[in-house]
């Protein structure tokens, strides 16, 4: 059965990755609505191919807009709306935190409200509340709500499933983590940062609206995302736009807090499961099952793109030092951020159990595929890479 979608966010990184998704799996079976407001991190150059497609509209405009959201919900009348839409660095949230609450928390609450007027049914004095079939809000959401696993970095030691996970991940060997404790979808909420604040309290609004007005919802919490189309402010893509440029790469502290990284495919493949089949006025939780810590992954990037410019010399026209030069001395360490979170772990059970999703993607295969997609679409890097998000990385790095 044909389904409308409304993506909020879809020209970021991971709501354009979901838009090029649901066109991959689906096709013509879904019609996409796209509300972006092209921010510092949202580009059109990201979905320009997606927007030409006649089952596409794009509309720019901010989810706090009350009529235009609501005329939008009127009038393209989604099945499912996916709330991307969110200001996403916590370094930002720490120079800016009302611009985080303005986005996250109001923004949030304004596309709630227009969901529960549009697909609200009449209703009989003294009786539930009740909303037209098939509808669902659902809110992206991350992991870094439950704030952080531990103080202090650990070791690493192998990870060994549950018997009920093992029985439906296939083809991931050799995992590892840093600690023993994993979030799980009831772990405490005790962000640490006003991103992760607002955040929270956009979680706490949506299950609110199912609570109290019986709205169909579902939240997913991710870990950390990598691949195609990621802003180069993030990790991964800074250190290979930085050893492009043969620039210093900044690794904040000692380098020792680890993620867990889900490639941004299985990440999106697992917003449609939840958004199809996850049962309503629940949160799911994401992982990638690749704990690693910043510096491991400074490093493994730097060898990577090394092994890359030895491989295939056409790659070097990108270099702006020797290949020679690309190594471990590249390596800055800068004062770290406040209230820098240490560990970070997701334990996926529930959506494996209840859904059949997994991480299909090993660390080692998809930062493959993300240091070449980096390669091989620079002019994508330096478009993005300009104006406003210069401006930024001045303000991050310049004094540290």
């Amino acid at each position: 059965m044909k389904k409308t979608i409304l993506v909020t966010g879809g020209a970021g990184f991971i709501g354009s990755n979901f838009v090029k998704y649901l066109l991959a799996e689906h096709g013509t079976d879904v019609e996409i609505l796209i509300l972006d407001a092209l921010t510092y991190a949202g580009n059109l150059l990201t979905i320009k191919e997606e927007i030409e497609q006649p089952n596409v509209t794009f509309v720019r405009g901010d989810i706090g807009d009350a009529p235009l959201v609501t005329r939008l919900i009127k009038e393209f009348d989604p099945d499912y709306i996916v709330n991307f839409a969110a200001e996403s660095h916590v370094d930002r949230s720490i120079s800016n935190p009302r611009l985080f609450l303005e986005t996250n928390i109001l923004g949030t609450q304004t596309l709630l409200n227009a969901a529960r007027e549009a697909w609200l049914l009449p209703g009989t004095p003294g009786q539930p509340p009740a909303y037209r079939e098939g509808k669902k809000f659902h809110q992206i959401s991350t992991d870094e709500v439950y704030g952080s696993l531990s103080r202090t970095p650990g070791d690493p030691r192998p990870l060994s499933l549950t018997n009920a996970v093992a029985r439906v991940v296939k083809g991931r060997d050799n995992l590892q983590t840093f600690g023993d404790a994993f979030f799980t979808e009831s772990t405490p909420l005790t962000p640490r940062s006003p991103y992760s604040v607002s955040k929270t309290a956009a979680d706490m609004l949506v299950m609110a609206y199912h609570e109290t007005y019986g709205l169909p919802v579902t939240i997913t919490r991710c870990s950390n995302n990598y691949g195609p189309y990621h802003f180069p402010e993030k990790l991964i893509p800074l250190v290979i736009k930085n050893i492009l440029e043969g620039k210093k790469l900044p690794v904040y502290g000692r380098g020792e807090n680890v993620r867990d990284w889900l490639y941004v495919a299985d990440h999106c493949k697992g917003i449609d499961m939840v958004l199809r089949n996850g049962r309503v006025g629940q949160v799911y939780n994401i992982g990638g099952f690749n704990e690693e810590q910043n510096i491991t992954i400074v490093r493994e990037i730097i060898a990577m793109v090394r092994e890359f410019m030895e491989k295939n010399p056409a790659y070097r026209t990108l270099l702006s030092i020797p290949v020679e030069d690309i190594n471990d001395n590249l390596i800055t360490y800068v004062s770290d951020r406040p209230g820098h979170d240490m560990r970070y772990a997701i334990d996926p059970e529930k959506i494996a159990t209840e859904l059949g999703w997994y991480p299909e993607t090993s660390f080692r295969e998809g930062i493959r595929k993300t240091v070449k997609w980096n390669l091989d679409n620079h002019d994508w890097i330096e478009s993005v890479a300009s104006g406003d998000y210069q401006k930024f990385y001045d303000q991050l790095y310049g004094n540290r």
